[in-house]
């Protein structure tokens, strides 16, 4: 089977495969006997409480150093905004500190003969250790894809373990392994490539740089950690690109594509593979036995143990996230259950004994979670602070590491247009605009520090990194030039030779990057590009995205155009490209699209530019004018404010005088954090301080009533005021009666709120809670009353 889909992914490819590469891969190596006997004597003498919480993966926010003792559980993670003792911008020494003190409480001796499992510690190191402040930031996955360099991966492979050894942190859910169809997905940015022999080779290459190759003296030792092929399968083959939405179709077909990437990563002796959230023809992958082991363990040969993603096994139907069964019976090895664990793990020791669940099932998933511990030297290791390279903050971006994400970063632009402006002229002054050009958490992206990234994230918050425009300004002065920032482009366009302007996407994560269209709606880069073009001044247009996107009329505007992409903490990587320093060898990893409906391409047919295409810095070749029609450009602001835990563009959330980005935050005595209402964060829960005030503020030309969907979990004690135009209305008594009555909606017309404007909210004065999971606005018939 791993013959048949790596040969199909070689008829996918533009460049023909070698006799290697189509070779079937090897078997996995037999393992030792001891192995196996080691873990059945533990198996031998665990009860049945502390098999099962080898299955429970709890997040770091919802359990203690006490709960770890009384539950044994057999791993943990740290979500992507959670972050030790409940500061996720905690310096590298919290994170050791926690890694120690849970280990302590899950290695303390148990009653009689019962052996005391230390756990181990995953982690999203998706683009380097960018959980950490001071973590060396590379380039995400698509960008990666561009480079063609499976080396360099291995490199971004094993300074990320390194990293996260510094840390004391056992395990890296990564790579990505996804193969995108759809670039209007979230997600997109962490596909390699459309093309799955690409992803299979770059999936593989990171899979031995974490780990290392299991033929090497290092496999699993110092300086490596274990990784996670993600997401099995079919992640990047959605409908209309929808998170966690429905794959179908004849399943041999989806296998020759989704599946690819598996048998290279199997056979790179990747020990973990996660479950995908998606469902394959209407069944939920977390729940589907067929893939999960029959396909996963039966056709590709998989040894190792299979993790569940954020509460996936929740979705399967006839489950919820405390009762799920079915999903270790259909082959899942590891419920990641963030919150909801204990009664979880009451449930499942529960159904051992009943039956429901036979032991047999249960010590086989018990026995790969301890072998993967075995096999990275976890069970018999000392405490984290005492491992190699524990402690050692020096790794922790360090400057080989930088180097190496440099290096990437230069081999990941991909310049779609060249009228003779690049490389930079020696002596050059240089006017870089635009608000993404001194930005360092909008070059990075989503998965950075926090999950969605960006926000209220400044400078400050990345020590060691390099800006575009501080690499930009250093290498004009070296050159013998200038550089001179003005980000709203204001300065005089007559005193500089040429204008940089950076733009792109404001980062984002799963779900909340979901687009109905791929046309870029920014027009802050297309309106300096005009300008500074008006003005005789030539200009370089540098685009940070995580996917392609229409942008037609931006490359109109620009005498050269670099697709970025998201590079990272390593701006010099870019400048090295404009400048001349290193040559433009990137080609793009996914088709670029000529129309801004964002209908998949994934071939050449109807690609702007397609697979593969990257200029050289010498390609001067002139671009034909693009056509600059697009439908959706036409329509109106975003009816929807608020929703699957993104606000919409043109959509401000102002507290006080501070503001919440993407509402989420403290500001003006307002705590906002994600909730999970039916996926992870696609809610809000907002605390308001006596006396303080939320407001979320849409620009454009507005119509109709406003519907928002809330909860209320503890009544107010004091007045809580609707803020809706300029009218405040109180709402105190609905929010008493709403309190423990689930999920409410909230109608809001003319009948009660008059002009209704372009301004909503709430203020309280006194200590108050909602939740909140969609504020849109609908047209109502003439005369409907409000609602409650």
């Amino acid at each position: 089977m791993r013959l048949k889909l790596v040969a199909l992914a070689c008829t996918l490819s533009v460049a023909a495969c070698s006799q290697a590469q189509i070779a079937p891969a090897s078997s996995i190596p037999t393992r030792q006997s001891s192995e196996e006997a080691r873990i059945a004597d533990l198996l031998s003498r665990m009860s049945l409480e502390r098999k099962v919480a080898q299955l429970i993966q709890p997040q770091i926010n919802s359990f203690t150093a006490a709960d770890m003792e009384r539950y044994r559980f057999g791993s943990y993670l740290n979500g992507g905004n959670g972050g030790p003792y409940g500061d996720e911008y905690a310096p590298a020494s919290e994170w050791l500190k926690l890694a120690d003190e849970m280990w302590v409480a899950s290695t303390r001796p148990l009653p009689g003969d019962e052996p005391a499992i230390p756990v181990m510690w995953g982690t999203d190191a998706v683009h380097g250790h960018t959980n950490v402040v001071g973590a060396t930031i590379f380039p995400h996955n698509i960008a990666l894809g561009a480079t063609r360099d499976p080396e360099i991966v291995r490199q971004i492979g094993a300074a990320t373990a390194t990293e996260i050894e510094v840390t004391g942190i056992d395990w890296n859910f990564s790579p990505t392994v996804a193969v995108a169809r759809d670039d209007r997905w979230g997600r997109t940015y962490e596909s390699y490539s459309e093309n799955p022999q690409l992803v299979a080779q770059m999936g593989a290459a990171l899979v031995e740089g974490l780990q290392g190759r299991r033929s090497a003296d290092d496999f699993l030792g110092q300086g490596r950690v274990l990784a996670t092929a993600k997401h099995f399968f079919g992640d990047g083959g959605t409908e209309r690109g929808v998170d966690q939405g429905d794959v179908n179709g004849d399943i041999e077909q989806l296998k020759a594509i989704h599946a690819v990437p598996y048998p290279a990563a199997i056979d790179a002796d990747v020990q973990t593979i996660m479950a995908s959230f998606n469902s394959i023809n209407g069944r939920k992958m977390h729940g589907n036995e067929a893939l999960l082991t029959g396909v996963l363990r039966g056709e590709l040969g998989f040894d190792g143990l299979v993790v569940g993603d954020w509460n996936g096994h929740g979705q399967i139907k006839g489950c919820t996230n405390v009762d799920c069964p079915q999903a270790l019976l259909a082959g899942l090895d590891i419920y990641m259950v963030p919150d909801d664990w204990k009664a979880l793990l009451e449930n499942l020791v529960a159904q051992v004994k009943d039956g429901t669940i036979p032991m047999a099932r249960l010590d086989e998933a018990v026995g790969r979670v301890l072998r993967a511990k075995l096999r990275a030297g976890i069970l018999d290791g000392p405490r984290p602070s005492q491992r190699a390279n524990a402690g050692d903050y020096a790794k922790l971006g360090s400057a080989a590491h930088r180097a190496v994400a440099r290096e990437a970063v230069a081999k990941s632009q991909v310049i779609l247009k060249n009228d003779g402006v690049l490389p930079l002229k020696t002596g050059a002054h240089v006017l870089v605009a635009g608000t993404a050009a001194d930005n360092i958490a909008q070059a990075s992206g989503g998965w950075t520090l926090t999950w969605q990234g960006g926000g209220d994230l400044d400078n400050d918050r990345f020590p060691g990194a390099t800006s575009i425009y501080q690499a930009i300004a250093a290498e004009a002065l070296a050159s013998g030039g200038r550089a001179t920032l003005s980000e709203d482009g204001a300065a005089p366009a007559e005193d500089f030779d040429v204008a940089i302007v950076v733009f792109g996407e404001a980062p984002y994560a799963e779900f909340a990057g979901d687009r109905k269209d791929l046309a870029f709606r920014d027009e802050e880069g297309l309106e300096l590009l005009r300008k500074f073009d008006a003005a005789g001044v030539p200009t370089v247009a540098v685009f940070l995205s995580g996917r392609p996107m229409w942008v037609n009329r931006e490359l109109n505007a620009a005498d050269a155009f670099v697709a970025s992409w998201l590079p990272g903490s390593e701006g010099a990587g870019v400048s090295d490209i404009l400048f001349g320093k290193r040559p433009a060898t990137g080609k793009l990893s996914f088709s670029w699209p000529a129309n801004c409906t964002g209908m998949p391409l994934n071939s050449a047919e109807g690609a702007l530019f397609p697979f593969g295409y990257g200029r050289s810095l010498g390609d001067t070749s002139a671009l034909p004018t693009l056509d600059e029609t697009c439908a959706a450009l036409a329509e109106g602001p975003s009816r929807e404010l608020f929703g699957s835990g993104r606000l919409a563009d043109g959509v401000v959330a102002n507290a006080g005088e501070g503001a919440l980005p993407n509402l989420i935050g403290n500001a003006g005595g307002i705590t906002a954090r994600g909730y999970d209402r039916e996926a992870q964060e696609d809610a809000r829960e907002i605390t308001f301080a006596p006396g303080s005030s939320l407001r979320l503020v849409q620009s454009g030309d507005n119509t109709g009533a406003y519907r928002i969907t809330y909860e209320v979990s503890a009544k107010p004690t004091a007045p809580v005021t609707l803020l809706i135009g300029d009218r405040r209305i109180d709402i105190t008594q609905e929010m008493i009666v709403a309190e423990g009555k689930s999920w409410r909606e909230m109608v809001l017309t003319e009948a009660c709120a008059g002009t209704l404007g372009n301004t909503i909210g709430f203020a309280s004065e006194t200590v108050f809670t909602i939740r909140i999971a969609t504020i849109e606005r609908f047209d109502s018939e003439d005369g409907a009353q409000c609602s409650f």
